[in-house]
């Protein structure tokens, strides 16, 4: 071959060569140029405009830094749709966080005769140790089970006020489940009684801090019942209970149901308890209830399983002898009816001895009336001294020796019934003991019932007039009204009821103030307050004195608005009268300028024997002030 072939066909190969890889060059170019171009705008679309493109061929490199993974998978899913996935190189990063969100701290702690259990997670500042040795003085013999871990993070707002809540209200409940974290305390407990009950939930939360959130559940267990009583009285027309026991709630639903359609009006309640005579009490209750319904009137009275019904005077014989048959027919065997009707008493009759117990609201008893001998009436008020004070009973009884056998038994369970009030009396005849007046007990008149059937027999008739007042019960809390006055001065301390300058409209710092001796007073109830308004020297007298006035009036409103019972306040302008610091300097004219809150109080002689006079007429002295304590 020729050399100068040779050469035309190596330089036609390279020529080849050359134009093919300057072919493939702009191939891959636009290759890349397109797969970046691609990506990227899916990738705006997306909104991801963080991550950046890169491409190295057919190769795909994902660049940026991700906010979290959930961004970056995204990024590499959305790339996966443009491109192949096995060309996506992922060369991003995940975003730092700059704080990690602290743990939730909590607490479970459970309390029973066998120690106490701690689990849950607490902050570094929590004394652990001395959290714990606080749960070994509570549970003094048992023994205290430590599950608790700790975190190196801050304790939340509220975590130490809720967990000093939960230890205080662990004291109290030997078989409680508190759980605790910075917002929120839930409380599950048994008591020891339906007393014990009230009077908790009212102590816990009135120590709960205003801020913490409060779940509480206490439960009791029931009473037993001894004997295990109901008594339905219609008189005049009205039904109502003087005391109603039931085993069950569906019992209990089925007696008020009957006792509504006997005539009973309003809100009824029946005491659930242990001891029922038969599993067929509701059937029996609704009987005698029903059947007393039929006649008319009178009561009937279930002790356990006897029964009493007594018809109204006058009640027609027919119709007392078609009840009590069909009573006696209709009710369980092992309940027995004992049924009477009264007769007429003799017009000619000039009334039946009696004898009167009396309780005032300061607490002086009077024995009047008749007793059957000497040595009864120095056993009664021997009793009555005992029970209620020796400097406090007043027995002015004579002896009538003609008086039934069993009138000493009568007197003296009238005293007993006396000292269920806080103020009111018992009347004891030969056919009847009634009992009215006031009590703190919202089981008063079932306790009274249970009482007088115990003590005078089945058969006994008694009427039962007994109110329960608020104010009274004392497993509510509630404050007296010498320390209202007292919590009054703690409630104001350093702080004063402001108003504008000049005027009597009160300035917006006093609401806190107000809002605070509201929710006290609410507590506190119907008692005599005086609200007195002070002003400086400052300006003519009787300007002051009006200034004082409408002042005193303002707050009065604004304790109206906050639905305070205040039909026993009274408001008084005592102007510039009554100075505390002196008028010639600034921060005494500030410490003139005040709201003070006085207690008024009946003024009574103090004596320790008490005559009669004294015993009858010692609730009418007239009302005057105390000295009281306050500021504006």
């Amino acid at each position: 071959m020729r050399l100068s072939s040779l050469f035309i066909l190596v330089g036609t190969f390279l020529a080849a060569a050359l134009v093919s890889l300057i072919t493939a060059y702009f191939s891959v170019g636009m290759v890349e140029n397109a797969s970046r171009s691609g990506v990227l705008n899916e990738l705006d679309r997306e909104g991801l405009t963080w991550a950046e493109v890169d491409t190295n061929g057919l190769q795909v490199f994902l660049i940026g830094t991700a906010p979290d993974e959930a961004t970056r998978f995204q990024a590499l899913s959305t790339a996966g749709r443009i491109v192949d996935a096995a060309r996506v190189i992922d060369q991003m990063l995940i975003e730092e966080p700059e704080d990690y969100a602290p743990p939730y701290f909590s607490v479970e702690i459970l309390r029973n005769d066998a120690g106490i259990s701690v689990i849950g997670l607490i902050p570094d500042s929590t004394d652990r140790e001395d959290l714990l040795k606080q749960f070994r003085e509570i549970a003094t013999i048992g023994e205290v089970s430590d599950l608790l871990d700790t975190a190196d993070y801050p304790a939340p707002d509220g975590w130490d006020a809720a967990l000093r809540y939960a230890i205080g209200a662990l004291r109290d409940l030997p078989r409680s489940q508190i759980s605790v974290d910075s917002e929120r305390v839930s409380i599950k407990a048994m008591t020891e009684s339906g007393e014990s009950k009230q009077r908790l939930e009212t102590a816990l939360s009135r120590r709960k801090p205003s801020d913490l959130r409060l779940a509480l559940n206490l439960t009791a267990p029931r009473p037993v019942i001894s004997p295990f009583t109901l008594r339905f009285v219609i008189e005049d027309g009205e039904a109502r209970f003087d005391a109603c026991s039931a085993d069950d709630e569906a019992s209990r639903d089925r007696i008020l149901r009957a006792a509504a359609r006997a005539g009973l009006e309003g809100k009824a309640t029946c005491t659930l308890g242990l001891g029922v005579p038969s599993r067929r009490w509701a059937d029996a209750a609704e009987i005698g209830i029903s059947k007393l319904a039929e006649l008319g009137g009178g009561s009937v009275t279930f002790t356990n399983a006897d029964i009493t019904l007594i018809a109204l005077e006058g009640t027609d014989q027919a119709l007392f002898d078609r009840v009590v048959g069909e009573m006696e027919a209709a009710l369980p065997d092992v309940f027995a009816l004992h049924a009477t009707l009264p007769k007429k008493a003799d017009e000619t009759n000039q009334g039946p001895p009696e004898f009167m117990a009396t309780l005032s609201p300061e607490g002086a008893v009077q024995l009047r009336g008749r007793m059957s001998s000497e040595v009864a009436r120095q056993t009664a008020d021997s009793f009555a001294r005992a029970r209620f004070g020796s400097n406090a009973v007043y027995t002015a009884a004579r002896v009538d020796e003609t008086l039934p056998g069993d009138w000493p038994v009568r007197t003296l369970a009238a005293i007993e019934v006396l000292a269920q009030l806080v103020n009111g009396s018992v009347k004891v005849t030969p056919d009847k003991v009634t009992v009215t007046g006031n009590t703190g007990n919202t089981d008063a008149s079932a306790e009274i019932a249970r009482l007088l059937a115990a003590k005078l027999g089945d058969e006994a008739s008694f009427d039962i007039n007994v109110e329960y007042l608020k104010k009274f019960d004392a497993s509510l809390g509630l404050p007296s009204p010498e320390e209202c006055e007292a919590q009054i001065v703690e409630i104001i301390g350093d702080r004063k009821i402001t108003f504008e300058p000049g005027s009597a409209t009160l300035d917006a710092s006093a609401k806190d103030i107000l809002d605070e001796l509201a929710d006290l007073l609410k507590k506190c109830g119907d008692i005599p307050i005086e609200i007195g308004g002070h002003t400086d020297s400052q300006g003519r007298e009787t300007m002051n004195q009006q200034l004082s006035q409408e002042r005193a009036q303002s707050v009065l409103e604004a304790l109206r608005t906050r639905l305070v019972p205040v039909a026993s306040y009274s408001v008084n302008g005592y102007g510039e009268a009554t100075p505390i610091a002196d008028n010639g300097t600034e921060e005494g004219r500030e410490a003139n300028r005040r709201i003070e809150f006085k207690l008024l109080k009946s003024e009574q002689a103090e004596e320790s024997d008490p005559t009669p006079e004294q015993v009858e007429d010692n609730t009418g002295a007239e009302a005057a002030p105390e000295k009281g304590t306050g500021d504006e």
